[in-house]
């Protein structure tokens, strides 16, 4: 039966994968992949770039990558929103060169030209939307796209670049995870439960925890809360293609010698090895072993590959993803997971499989096409956008705190990590030196409690704010993330009115050794950060508290008794000889000793503030011919 129409401007749902990409639409029936020009509903996300020809998309690029190595781009994905200087670690199986593109970005140099990796995903993008009008019989212009939920906010950024390269609107960025929770109708069922999706796919690892609470009589949806997410964005399946490509290319190397010849293997040669590498590991999901022949520029490999030897190069890649799979089981509680989805084309092996099984005690759930379900949940988003279903209420996490840097060092954080989106936060901050007209805002990312320790997002300045003394002003910092997880942040001195803001787009994203090393460090040192950053607190309010009582001391040092004076002298120096241990190392100073020492030197000088305060007005009073009570 022919599906009804779709309304005018419908919301398609895309998978930009970084081996294959879907479209699909959310019809009356449900969520289905729409199939492309040539019936097929795996568009290979390859782009070929020749001079003097048209740009070739698809199945067509990713057949001859053997024939046109240079100046086909293959796995894209891997450099969206990175810089050059990231781009050895991140490298996919494309054979051609990648260059510095503008503002440092990694970028390839495919065909006579320099294409960047949003220019190769957009090329992908109007094919997927080509198909879905075709299919719809309608115009597009709107989608929902997946990203990985390890996805920094470059990353996102460069996906949304992609899309409006295409000339499609992205009216909603959703984690890969996420949307595949959604496509496997998990809501359907009468009592809540907790879920987790292993997403393993050509170029990213995601595990996200998800509790999935039923609609109940009075209409309202079923509820998709993301309760804690973890990942690696250098972690996929192509990971696995270069390890077994990289064996086969070393046995070549050594039938060579044998041979007496020396093997200095062509870009063709190390393309079809790597073809060799991925369709051998797609055969041996379901066989014991493969026989493979390459020619080798003029070398032949001859070789039998067992699905054990293939663990044995595979093992420490799905290690990692358990890895990241304990990290996230941890940020969720240690809650009880009912069911464990798969998703990704790597969840097809036999060793990932096992390792699931074993992590977390339940049988992996494969209802679907693990290559499917992400397109599918991202249609069943855009029909709820669209307002053509209420029953699903979708609200995902960001992956890492966000704050902000204070005096000292420190970072005061105002969301942290798992907080679901869109989500806002306010904090009231001060000046620490006298008569400041201007306040850096320096906005960060990260678990750790120091600046030196976390990633740097971007700078701003609020400007013209009225001289006043140090701890006066009033600036109100507030935190926006919307649903697509940017960060809008606003500053505003409440005195004055003075106002400055910036939205959050990092030219660079997130490493996935940073985020790891975040994730790991955020763990190991947070007893000796917390310290850190506790000392760092006590240093600058001590030092705001001393020049005041400095300051007080030199307006009433003559109405003091000796004893007194003498006893808050001491308790000045104390403290300050704390500040000056501190400003040395932190790590040396008894935090609980300086926090006595600090309430004590305020305690006494309440007597101080007090004779200062009614000197003041004693002196206010005399100036304008009246007396004090």
């Amino acid at each position: 039966m022919r599906e009804p129409s779709p309304p005018a401007d419908p919301i398609i749902g895309i998978d930009l994968g970084t081996t294959n990409s879907l479209v699909a639409y959310c019809f009356e029936a449900g969520p289905r992949v729409l199939a492309l020009t040539d019936g097929t509903r795996l568009l290979p996300s390859a782009v070929r770039y020749e001079r003097g020809v048209a740009v070739a998309v698809g199945a067509d690029a990713r057949g001859r990558a053997v024939e046109y190595p240079l100046d086909t781009v293959l796995s894209s994905k891997r450099l969206m929103g990175r810089s050059f200087a990231e781009s050895a670690a991140v490298l996919g199986e494309s054979q051609c060169r990648v260059v510095a593109g503008i503002r440092g970005l990694a970028a390839f140099e495919a065909g006579g030209t320099t294409v960047l990796p949003q220019e190769a995903a957009a090329e992908v993008l109007r094919a997927l939307k080509r198909a879905a009008q075709e299919s719809l019989g309608t115009e597009v212009g709107r989608a929902v796209i997946t990203v990985p939920a390890y996805f920094d906010l470059g990353q996102r950024e460069a996906t949304r670049d992609a899309a409006r390269l295409a000339g499609i609107e992205a009216v909603r960025i959703v984690n890969e995870p996420t949307a595949a929770a959604l496509a496997y109708g998990i809501g359907g069922r009468r009592s809540a439960q907790t879920i987790a999706v292993y997403d393993f796919g050509g170029g990213t690892f995601d595990i996200s925890i998800l509790k999935v609470i039923p609609g109940d009589a009075s209409g309202a949806g079923d509820l998709f809360e993301v309760v804690a997410t973890a990942g690696d964005t250098r972690l996929g399946g192509d990971d696995i293609d270069s390890a077994l490509a990289s064996e086969l290319l070393r046995t070549a190397e050594t039938a060579a010698r044998t041979a007496g010849r020396s093997l200095i293997p062509s870009p063709r040669s190390m393309q079809a090895i790597r073809d060799f590498a991925e369709s051998t590991k797609i055969a041996l999901s379901t066989a014991e072993s493969v026989n493979i022949e390459i020619d080798l520029d003029g070398v032949t490999l001859a070789q039998t590959v067992t699905r054990a030897e293939l663990e044995r190069l595979a093992a420490p890649l799905v290690a990692r993803t358990i890895a990241a799979c304990g990290r996230a089981i941890r940020d969720s509680q240690g809650i009880a997971i009912d069911r464990v989805v798969m998703v990704g084309g790597s969840t097809r092996m036999p060793l990932v499989c096992a390792a699931v099984r074993e992590k977390f005690g339940v049988e992996p759930y494969t209802a679907l096409d693990p290559d499917c379900v992400v397109a599918l949940g991202a249609a069943v988003q855009g029909a709820v956008l669209e307002g053509r279903r209420r029953d699903v209420l979708l609200l995902d996490v960001i992956p890492l705190s966000l704050g902000i840097e204070t005096i000292g060092g420190g970072v005061a954080k105002l969301i942290h990590r798992n907080s679901s989106i869109p989500t806002s936060a306010r904090e009231m901050f001060s000046t620490s030196v006298d008569n400041q007209t201007s306040v850096k805002v320096h906005v960060l990312q990260g678990e750790r409690e120091m600046v030196a320790d976390c990633r740097s997002l971007a700078r701003f300045e609020l400007r013209g704010l009225p001289a006043m003394p140090a701890g006066i002003p009033q600036i109100e910092v507030d935190f926006l993330v919307d649903a697509n997880g940017v960060l809008c942040v606003d500053a505003i001195e409440r005195r004055s009115g003075c106002r400055a803001g910036v939205q959050v787009v990092p030219t660079y994203g997130l490493t996935s050794d940073e985020i790891e090393r975040m994730d790991r460090a955020g763990v190991e040192h947070a007893r000796v950060d917390m310290h850190r950053h506790r000392v760092a607190d006590l240093c600058v309010h001590s030092s705001l508290d001393a020049k005041w009582i400095r300051e007080a001391l030199s307006r009433v040092a003559a109405d003091l008794d000796g004893p007194y004076r003498e006893e808050l002298d001491t308790a000045l120096a104390e403290v300050q000889r704390f500040v000056g241990a501190a400003q040395a190392s932190a790590d040396a100073v008894d935090a609980d000793a300086f926090q006595r020492s600090k309430e004590r030197m305020d305690r006494l000088s309440m007597r101080l503030h007090e004779l200062a305060i009614t000197k003041s007005l004693k002196s206010i009073a005399t100036a304008k011919g009246t007396s004090t009570p």
